[in-house]
């Protein structure tokens, strides 16, 4: 009240001072001095309001702190009291100092992407779940109800320290955040997943490739904890493995999943629990059929063309049985360069260098066909030379063109012009050619029909083909007959 008076004294004093001053001065300075007061005069007025309605401001603001500070504090108070994340030391092991905590483990594939036979690996992206008991993050709850978490809690908390065997690289998802859920229960129990992807190594024996199957393991274990601290377990047995169904490859078949567990030794540190994902797969042949069989075939059964081709015909024969040595060979590389550098033998192998080497016979047996037909000419000639006369021979019985046709293959050139037929002179000593020749032959009767046969082979270069034609085919059925029913 005083203040308040003195201010109303201080205003009215103020109000005089400037009447009296106003009175004997100019006119633009009793203005500017009439401004001045009256400025003087709303100030004073707005700090009275303002000394009024202070005080009640003031304990509003305060109540609405103090409001919103409690409920901060209470939120924040009951989350500590539930998990009491705080209050222990989570560096160690729930029971630290008793028996093996057991952690349960079970597995839900989502996709397995992809299969590396060069590389020897597989990528598989899985949910892991891991099942314990911590009684440090127990709470009181009345109706039961668990509470799920992020990946910041886990940071705070103990979780088994699971890693992959003979795992190559590993990730877990982080799109749009960490893929990572943590689950706890009232009683202490603990639900921890993730969503991770793996490539691991996968021992593959080709010795059957393309016709193979193939066993691959994905192996869990944990990196501290030994058998003594941690007893690492599947939770329902083959049921903890879940696939799903839409799960496929373009190269295999998957057959089988199933579950396993042992204890694998490590010399330096101990006994550790280890879990095995193991499944099954089986090599599609369709996609080997259509790029490797089939033309491999071909190529074999094009290389027998030559054996209908005159042997006179050398380009077209060699140039046939060049083309197919040489796709044999590309075949051959284009396999080999999506293969890992094995040390044995394939399955595949067997039949492409069987079906290159029935290939490099028949370009074989054409040259055997002309180095035999050079020296039959070689003699042809000799023999011209030794009997120039050609008298008293009957020209009606036999004729021989090239020491390979009879009486009836002369026959058969009965519609031929005169031009296209071969002179008298050259008939007469083909005739020779063809009685020497009989001469030797019947000469070599008397050592036994095996010798026959080779003899009339060489002197006949044209058998050489026609026992081709059969043994080379028949050879080829026998050998797919054979691989087919093995490999199969």
């Amino acid at each position: 009240m005083l203040a308040a008076g003195g201010t109303r004294a201080a205003v009215g004093y103020g109000s005089t001072a400037c009447l009296a001053a106003s009175s004997s001065m100019p006119y633009l300075t009793k203005l500017l001095l009439f401004i001045f007061c009256l400025v003087l005069l709303v100030e004073s007025r707005k700090h009275r309001r303002r000394r009024w309605t202070s005080q009640p401001e003031v304990q509003k603001a305060s109540h609405i702190y103090k409001k919103n500070h409690d409920v901060t504090k209470t939120r924040k108070g009951k989350t500590e009291q539930l998990l009491r994340v705080d209050d222990h030391d989570f560096t160690m092991r729930p029971a630290f100092g008793g028996p093996a905590i057991p952690v349960g483990v079970d597995v839900q594939v989502e996709s397995l992407d992809s299969i590396s036979e060069v590389d020897m690996d597989f990528t598989m992206t899985l949910y892991l779940r891991h099942y314990w008991k911590d009684e440090r993050l127990s709470f009181p709850s009345t109706t039961n109800k668990s509470m799920t978490f992020d990946g910041r809690l886990v940071k705070k908390i103990w979780v088994p320290d699971v890693f992959f065997v003979h795992s190559k690289r590993s990730f877990i998802h982080d799109t749009t955040t960490d893929n990572i859920m943590l689950r706890v229960f009232p009683d202490g129990h603990v639900l921890y997943s993730m969503r991770i992807t793996v490539t691991a190594m996968c021992n593959m024996d080709f010795s059957r490739f393309p016709l193979d199957s193939q066993t691959c393991s994905l192996e869990l274990e944990s990196y501290a904890y030994t058998d003594e601290d941690l007893m690492l377990y599947w939770k329902n047995g083959n049921e903890s493995l879940k696939t799903d169904e839409k799960i496929s490859l373009s190269q295999f078949l998957i057959q089988k999943f199933h579950t396993t567990s042992r204890l694998a030794f490590y010399s330096s540190t101990g006994w550790y629990n280890r879990l095995y994902i193991n499944f099954t797969l089986r090599r599609h042949i369709f996609f080997f059929l259509l790029q490797t069989y089939f033309p491999a075939t071909l190529m074999v059964m094009l290389s027998w063309v030559s054996f209908w081709i005159d042997r006179r015909a050398v380009p077209a024969r060699v140039s046939l049985g060049i083309t197919t040595v040489l796709t044999m060979s590309t075949i051959i590389t284009g396999v080999n360069a999506s293969m890992p550098r094995v040390s044995y033998i394939k399955a595949v192998d067997i039949y492409l260098w069987v079906s290159f080497v029935f290939v490099f016979l028949s370009v074989l047996e054409y040259a055997a066909v002309n180095y035999l037909t050079t020296v039959q000419e070689r003699k042809e000639r000799k023999l011209r030379e030794k009997f120039p006369c050609t008298c008293g021979i009957p020209h009606s019985k036999t004729m021989m063109l090239d020491g390979n046709y009879s009486e009836s293959d002369a026959n058969s050139l009965a519609g031929y012009t005169r031009s296209q037929m071969v002179p008298e002179e050259e008939k007469q000593e083909k005739m020779v050619v063809h009685l020497a020749m009989s001469n030797a032959s019947n000469s070599s009767r008397k050592r036994g029909l095996k010798g026959h046969v080779g003899l009339r082979i060489i002197q006949n270069t044209h058998a050489i083909d026609k026992y081709s034609r059969l043994i080379f085919p028949g050879t080829y059925i026998f050998f797919n007959l054979i691989y087919w029913s093995v490999f199969s």
